[in-house]
């Protein structure tokens, strides 16, 4: 099955054989401060500039319901953020993955949103659910 919205996500994650923690790093889009007139434009554009990390958190399956209430909940951190990147932490044997794995999940994951490595491997969604692709 393939990911086209949050909802998906949630159901393959929910279809895995063993228990999955989902991480979720939010992000904010901002121009670096050494850039070039012609960035600058293109970021004005809605295109381009580098994401932020602003919140991270892990939830189990059963803390999410759908895209709506994690918006609402993200709200309630004060931080703003223009997109969230999910990665699915499995568990093994039947035994969800402990809080400090998710911790060192998260920490990899703020680690590449920060140098801005390999953001494709994770699935990423704008304020409105509507999912992202990086160039």
């Amino acid at each position: 099955m393939s990911i086209s919205n949050f909802e998906d996500l949630l159901q393959v994650a929910a279809q895995q054989p063993d228990p999955q923690r989902l991480l979720f790093v939010f992000a904010k889009k901002e121009l670096p401060d050494e850039h070039v007139a012609a960035e600058a434009q293109s970021f004005q554009a809605g295109l381009g500039g580098a994401l932020t990390p602003v919140v991270c958190v892990d939830k189990t399956l059963d803390a999410l319901s759908n895209f709506s209430a994690l918006v609402r909940e993200s709200e309630q951190t004060g931080q703003h953020w223009d997109v969230v990147l999910v990665a699915c932490l499995s568990g093994k044997n039947g035994i969800m993955p402990s809080a400090s794995e998710a911790d060192q999940g998260l920490k990899k994951m703020v680690g590449a949103v920060q140098t801005g490595a390999k953001l494709s491997q994770f699935i990423a969604f704008d304020r409105a659910g509507d999912p992202l692709q990086f160039a």
